[in-house]
């Protein structure tokens, strides 16, 4: 392993080489790890904020300024409440699913490249190393309620089943289209590929369907069926108190902050943006256009309701999935025919190369596939707009009978 950076500096300093690199990737590891740590205890202040403006009340107002002490002093209570592990619980997955659960989420950011030149790895396979590490999630919470020996906690169990696994395939799908364009998994080479423009303007779909699909995934309004308080008791979670309790939900906020880094990054340019090669100001990029997806999260929550499951599960199999597949191969398609007449950066093994690439020289290929995205765009506008229609003709129809109908006993 190559000395730099820190463990240059110690070893220079007289420190042993081996204990140096340790000292300087312990220090990494902290660092990556910090961030989303600190990040999650403002962010439950941030959207209990957001929250209450949107439904018209103050919010967290009493503790500290503004409010910004109520998470530690939730954080305090939630330590010094009762740790309760049922009898007939299995102790060691019921103990191990909230951990898996939280982890699963700071392992993501592993991934995450804050700027140009702060990263924690650049892995080859990064969106691979995302899919697979996020999956971790839903099999903590699956653990949760069946580990439980609970009905209600194994219904929300099951419920996992239906909505999150089924959610993964259009998100799946959706994240072949940076890949395909960048020509690789690495996140750094992802964001690099988009110098010359965002994927968000060669695929506004498959953003939209990252989008949908990664608010699904994390069990968010309108797809908050795993914890539906009103039909199975706050669902995979019911036997959880204390800390224990608090470590699935702090895992769901930074699961919500955590998608909208990696919209960032995968189809919105990440840290590019004027003077983005000052570190400072690169993360600043970031940080912006995540805010910015975090509060649409959020605004969803707050102001859509809950979808029936059947809705939620045919709103998935019968429209995102066949929309993902086909967006897919017309991308691939495009994509193909274009390297093909070499309207798009090639390098010297004739494989395309955005990287480097500038507006003039991905103009052509960001005009077809938008055209294309567009002309998939029109007849699911078209069809929603005749649903809502028909539905609207239908209720009235409903109404006028119910108003023309003679009344019971005439």
């Amino acid at each position: 392993m190559d000395c730099t950076g820190l463990c240059e500096a110690l070893y220079r300093g007289g420190m042993d080489q081996g204990l140096a690199q340790f000292l300087s990737i312990f220090a990494g590891v902290l660092l990556v790890s910090g961030v989303p740590l600190i990040t999650v205890i403002f962010l439950i202040w941030v959207e209990r904020k957001v929250a209450a403006r949107i439904q018209d009340r103050i919010g967290p107002n009493r503790v500290g300024p503004f409010g910004l002490l109520q998470t530690f002093a939730d954080l305090i209570k939630l330590l010094l409440k009762e740790d309760i592990t049922p009898t007939s619980a299995d102790r060691l997955l019921y103990n191990l699913a909230p951990l898996v659960s939280f982890a699963s989420v700071i392992l993501i950011w592993a991934v995450i490249p804050y700027t140009p030149y702060h990263y924690g790895v650049d892995l080859e396979i990064g969106v691979l190393y995302f899919v697979a590490v996020a999956s971790l999630g839903t099999l903590a919470i699956m653990t949760a309620g069946w580990a439980s020996n609970n009905k209600y906690a194994l219904l929300g169990a099951f419920r996992v089943v239906a909505l999150l696994v089924s959610y993964e395939i259009p998100l799946i799908f959706s994240l072949m289209i940076p890949v395909m364009l960048a020509g690789s998994m690495s996140m750094l080479d992802i964001i690099y590929a988009q110098s010359g423009m965002w994927f968000v303007f060669l695929s506004p779909l498959g953003a939209v369907l990252f989008f949908i699909s990664s608010q699904a995934e994390t069990g968010r309004a309108p797809f908050d069926l795993i914890e539906a308080e009103s039909e199975l008791v706050a669902g995979f979670n019911i036997e959880y108190s204390g800390m224990k309790f608090g470590m699935f939900f702090a895992a769901e906020f930074l699961h919500v902050f955590t998608n909208a880094v990696l919209i960032t990054i995968l189809f919105f340019g990440g840290w590019l943006g004027p003077l983005w090669n000052e570190p400072l100001i690169a993360f600043l990029w970031l940080g912006i256009k995540s805010a910015l997806f975090y509060f649409v999260s959020l605004w969803i929550r707050n102001t859509v309701p809950r979808l029936r499951i059947d809705q939620v599960m045919n709103f998935n199999w019968f429209f995102l999935v066949p929309l993902s597949i086909i967006l897919v191969l017309v991308t691939a398609g495009i994509v193909m025919v274009f390297k093909t007449l070499g309207l798009v950066p090639l390098d010297a093994a004739g494989n395309m190369q955005l990287a480097g690439a500038n507006l003039f020289d991905m103009l052509p290929l960001t005009l077809a596939l938008l055209a294309v995205n567009a002309l998939m765009i029109a007849p699911i506008l078209n069809r929603w707009r005749n649903i809502g229609r028909e539905a609207r003709l239908a209720n009235e129809r409903r109404q006028q009978a119910r108003m023309t109908s003679p009344a019971v006993g005439d």
